[in-house]
This record gives structure tokens, sequence and C-alpha cells, in this order.
């Protein structure tokens, strides 16, 4: 049986071997002493390979930095932050540090290898897991994280990522490159560190982490196992964030019906959004949960959610366990009401864990038997040891062989078929491509883009993928969907040199740089050539946030004196201009005017206007002036006379022939009734004596 295990594990190897075939590094010998065999994962900071120390002949795991960031000195020292302070944790639930150094470019990690899957992929293929599952996975995990917190350490990026299940059955925490010490540089000073959907909400709200952090990081990861989903979701980081700070982690129990109040409580302790509220560390959380399970009874942590999913792996996992040995047909399930989650067969208990009073409490495979809740004494279809009717008392000792057996081998076949089915593995070479570029290789290998998100990057270029989930080489339902990170450019974008380019030039270099054209205004200028930029606000050289607009101050070129063309033809008035460097159109309309038709009315820029060389001025041509109705204004007043003319557009000439003697008009030029030209002279004359 162990052999066909084994050979089950090697089969599954051999897919991750076929994704690092164009990868450098495989084949290398790095440092002299690491042998790269293959690459295991690829994310936004380094690739992981399974290599080989050939000094003490072990299989590592390597955590290689992508040689773009090894320039980089804060990122190094988070490598060398994580190799330090992982090494300080000798606990087996815990991945091991080996070693760390660097070759040429390459700076790495030797790591202790973990041959199996994440608690993620778990996720994505069974949905949600039953109580007892649920908990089998926590407590080795709180296990880790007491032994950190105990040992003066915080974990900060606790999530589904970072728990692995080895195909010996054992959990165990990675990724300890965000830890920190506790009570020192514990303020992220600004910059969020972690994953949005597992920040505690004093993480977002004041950049800082202690014990309790990860305490509600593990009460929102508790909260997926449980109901398959996570307790906040949004559109945006923004929002799963804003849900974070404003809105409690819902009981479980509203999602899966029939959960236990005892879960709902665990939940609730551990991500209460005040810090003070919540267990102190890991080791605390670790007792509520020992306690939460000792209150459940069979039924309760048995409870298949309505979130799991059923998969063709089991009855395949479970032919082939027990093919093997005699070649006899395979016993039956040692539970008929089995879920779809049965993870608490192949994951292995808790290990000890350092707890305040200084007592080793070990997990539930070590201790007692009466020091752990007892057995519910009822007979239960299926469980070993256990009188089950209609079994006969031969196959029932061939049943209990095998169990044993898989106890021994650590039960890794009981792994292999939570991970099994219809798998294929998110293809190598999206990272560094343009979104477009990466759906197309991602369609090649029948995936679908999930959701698209940006962030900042300095590793990768503005507009490409520098982050897949599933990370590439990791496996995924043929169907499933990847999402992906696309890259904002860098934090901090510095504002280019952009006089004497062209203004359409300039909105492009902005983007390059990761930045935005804002206010285009306009200026005459002797020695910038026509439409191209003069000055930038801000200027050249300053750092702004990306995406931040850029004002832009355009050359309209050395200015030009507008001519006066109103009165003159068509003609004279176009030619005028034609050779002032202007541009001349005329308006479809024309108007009456006083001047003659045919000649200029009017022009759109005034005379002696200035305009750059090639603006457009507009005609407007004449067609006459108006014949108009001449109002009678005999008898009346000579200023009461004079307004009712011009009124009526006309302009006014007065004689008197005997001045000072009579204000009265006594004659018009034209008389009242008949018409005139608008703008024509009307003369008025004054009564004699």
């Amino acid at each position: 049986m162990y052999r066909a295990t084994e050979v089950s594990v090697r089969a599954r190897r051999l897919v991750a071997v076929d994704t690092t075939l164009h990868d450098p590094l495989v084949g290398q010998l790095l440092d002299g002493r690491y042998r790269v065999d293959a690459r295991v994962a690829v994310g936004g900071m380094a690739t992981v390979y399974r290599a080989v120390d050939t000094r003490l002949d072990r299989l590592v795991a390597l955590k290689v930095m992508h040689p773009a960031l090894a320039t980089d000195v804060s990122f190094v020292e988070r490598f060398i932050r994580e190799a330090k302070s992982v090494a300080r944790l000798a606990h087996p639930n815990v991945v091991g540090v080996f070693d760390q150094g660097a070759d040429g470019a390459y700076v790495y990690l030797a790591m202790e290898y973990v041959a199996g899957c994440t608690l993620r992929d778990v996720l994505r293929d069974r949905g949600a897991l039953s109580p007892r599952a649920a908990l089998d996975v926590l407590e080795p995990v709180l296990a880790a994280l007491g032994a950190a917190h105990r040992a003066g350490f915080v974990h900060r990026d606790m999530k589904p990522e970072n728990v692995l299940i080895g195909d010996d059955g054992r959990v165990k925490v990675a990724d300890f490159g965000l830890v920190r010490a506790v009570g020192t540089a514990t303020n992220t000073t600004g910059s969020l560190l972690g994953t949005a959907s597992y920040l505690a909400p004093e993480q977002i709200e004041h950049g800082t982490a202690d014990t309790r952090t990860d305490v509600y990081a593990c009460g929102v990861v508790l909260y997926e196992m449980l109901t398959g989903g996570k307790p906040h979701t949004g559109d945006t980081p923004a929002q799963v964030l804003f849900q974070h700070l404003n809105t409690d982690v819902p009981a479980p129990s509203a999602a899966v019906p029939g959960l236990a109040p005892e879960l709902d409580a665990l939940v609730a302790a551990a991500t209460a959004r005040d810090a003070g509220a919540r267990p102190h560390d890991a080791v605390a959380l670790l007792g509520l949960t020992r306690e939460a399970r000792a209150a459940l009874d069979e039924a309760q942590l048995d409870l298949v959610p309505p979130q799991a999913r059923h998969t063709e792996s089991r009855t395949e996992s479970r032919t082939d366990d027990a093919a093997v040995g005699s070649g006899s047909p395979a016993p039956a399930p040692a539970r008929t009401d089995a879920g779809p989650d049965d993870v608490t067969s192949v994951i292995a208990r808790p290990l000890p864990v350092p707890q305040p009073d200084g007592v080793q409490h070990t997990s539930r495979l070590e201790t007692p038997p009466d020091s752990r809740p007892q057995p519910d004494p009822r007979p239960v279809a299926g469980a070993a040891g256990r009188r089950r009717p209609g079994i006969p008392a031969q196959r029932r000792g061939l049943l209990a062989a095998l169990v044993a057996v898989l106890l021994v081998v650590g039960v890794g076949a009981g792994v292999w078929y939570i991970n099994s089915g219809q798998f294929t593995r998110v293809p190598t070479g999206v990272l560094g491509k343009t979104q477009n570029e990466a759906e197309r290789k991602l369609a090649d290998a029948g995936l679908e883009v999930g959701s698209v998100r940006q962030d900042f990057s300095n590793a990768y270029e503005r507009g490409t993928v520098m982050e897949t989930d599933p990370a590439a080489g990791e496996r995924i339902r043929g169907n499933g969907k990847v999402d992906l990170v696309v890259s904002r450019g860098p934090k901090v974008a510095k504002v280019p040199d952009l006089k004497g380019k062209q203004l359409a030039d300039a909105k492009v270099e902005l983007r390059k740089a990761g930045l935005a054209a804002g206010v285009v205004t306009q200026e005459f200028s002797d020695d910038v050539a026509q439409g191209a930029v003069i000055s930038s606000d801000p200027p050249a050289g300053t750092e702004r946030s990306p995406d931040a607009a850029v004002a832009l101050v355009v050359s309209k070129g050395a200015p030009v004196d507008v001519p006066g063309v109103v009165g003159r033809s068509e003609d004279a008035a176009r030619s005028a201009l034609t050779d002032a460097g202007l541009k001349v159109e005329i308006a479809q309309e024309r108007v009456h005017s006083t001047h003659p038709a045919g000649a200029v009315a009017a022009q759109s820029l005034a005379e002696g206007a200035k305009a750059a060389r090639g603006d457009t001025v507009t005609l407007t041509v004449s067609k006459g002036p108006r014949m108009i109705a001449v109002p009678d204004v005999t008898d009346k007043s000579v200023d009461d006379a004079t307004r009712e003319l011009k009124a009526a557009g006309f302009d006014v000439k007065v004689e008197k022939s005997f001045p000072f003697l009579s204000d009265t008009v006594s004659s018009q030029s034209v008389a009242g009734g008949e018409t005139a030209p608008e703008g024509s002279i009307i003369t008025i004359k004054t009564k004699g004596i």
C-alpha cells in the first residue's frame, strides 16, 4: 500500500515538472550546492523550486527572489528577515528554513520541502469542509502560530495559501516573509502588508500588528473553511477593507444552517473588531478551539455544509487504495454517510505547542485516552473498532487492518483524493505579459480570467501581469478561473521632461511614466514650435503618486497681428488674412449691414488682435442694408425726434434755420411712412418765426 501511495505522489509531481522546461534555473547547480530539479510555484516576489542539497543529500524547497528585485534593499532585507525569524521556530508545524544565501543575481532561501497542497487547493476543490475537518486544519495552524507568538513573532499574512497540507498528512504554516518581532517595528507607516480579506481592523486603520492580528486572520480562515466563502467581499480591495473596519464577521451558521453555536462563538471571538476582545494570541485561541470541539457531538462535527462539492476523486482514491494488497475487491467505505470533505481521516493532529503554564499540551493522537473527550458509546455505522451489523468478522478484520496501515504510512493516499480530480495547471509565462496576452495564454490552456485588479510594482512594467491566483504551475480545475493582478508601475512616478515634445507624444510619455495629462493651456512662444510643450506643472523630475494629473502648457507659436478687413470685398479680405499667415472661413449666412452687398460685414478676430499662425478667422459677408420705414417726427421736439429716428435704425442730422428761436421739427428729408436703408442719415429741420 505504501508503494501505491508513493506512485500516486510521483505521478502528480511529473505534471509539475512539465511546467519548468523553459526555466533557466532548472537543471542548474545554485551556489555550488543546490541542484534545481523543478519549479513548484511562482509569485510576485519569488519563485519556489524543488531542489536537492548535494552536500547533505536531501530534498529542499528553494525560494529564489526574482532577479529584478535583488537590487532592492528592502526586498532583500525582507528575505533575510524571513530566514532568521523562521530559523528560530523549531516547530513541526512550521515550514523550516535551512539556509540563506546568494549566487550572483539570485538571492535564495533553502527551506523544508513539503510535498502536497495548500488549504486554498482544498477549498477550491471541496468548497467547504465539515467542522471536524476544519478544526483538524485549524488546530495545527494555531499550534504553529502559538510557537511563533511565544517566541516573540507575528506572522501578519495568515491565509489559506500559507497553510500547507503534506502528503504525509501533516499541516504546516509557510511564508513568514512578513514576520516581525512583537513590539518592534510593528507599525507599517502607511503601507498595508498582508492580504485584504484577512487583515484585522487595526492593521487597516492604524497599520499596527501584534499577535491578535494573526488571531483575527485565523478566525476568517475558519469561517472560510466552514462556509466555503469569505465573510467580506467586494469588487475592489478597498471595499473589502471597509467592511473589515465597519462590519462584524457574520456567524458561519447564517451561511450553513445547523452549525453548532459553539462554532459561531469561536469565530466571533477570534474576529472581534476590537482587538482587546480577542484571545490575546494563538495559544489562547487554540485552547478555545479545543473547548469548542469537546462540546460538539459526532453529528455536529460531521455536518456536511451545502456548499461542499462532491467529486469523483473520492471513489477513485478509495478504489486505488483498496486494490493494493491482495488484489481483492475494494472494501466498503469506512463511513456510509461521509461527506465530500472527510479530511479528518487524512490530516495529522496538531503537535505539541508551549502553553502559558509551561505544560506541553499534545495532540489528541498523543494524549492519553482518559484526557480526551470520550466517544459516544452508541453504535455508529462504520466506526472503527465498533461492531457493525451485517459485516462478517473476516471482512471487519480486513477493514481494521486497512485503517491501521493507513495510519502507519501517514494516510498520504487520503490527502491525494482530496486534491485529485479534473485538474490542469496554470500555465507559465503569464507574468510580465499584457492583460490581453495573458488572457490569450490562459484561454489556450482552457482557463478563463476571473477578477482583475491593479497593484504597484517596482519589478513589472505598468500594464503587465505581476501576479496570478492560483500562481503559475499550481493546480486548478480544467474549467477554473485565474485572477490577475496587473502592475500599476512603481508607487512613486516621476514627471518626465516634456519640453519641446508635441502634445500627443507628451501624453504618451506621461502614460508610460504612470501619470496622466491634466489641463492643457496654450501660450504664444517665440522659441517653442507650435503644438509643442512649453512647460509642465509640476515640473520635470518631480515625484508624484501614480495616475496623478500633470498640467501642460502648449505653444501657440509666435503671435500674428490680425489685420482689419471689415468693409473690404470678400476677395480682398481673404488675400490680406492669408498673407498674414491665417486661415479664412466664410460664414454660410450673410447679414444685413451698413456695408454694401458682397463686402465683409464682420470678422471673428478683431483688428489688432493676437493670433497664432494657422488660426482661422471667420468672415461674415454683407447682403446690404435693410430697408425700414421712417417714422414721422414733424411737430416733435428735436430731442424726441432724434431719439425716435435712432431707435428705428437711422442716423440723424439737425438743421436749424433760426437758432435759439424754435425747437420744433418742421420737416424731414425722408417723409414719414416711406422706407430708407438702415443706418442712412435722416435730416430734420426746425420751424422759423
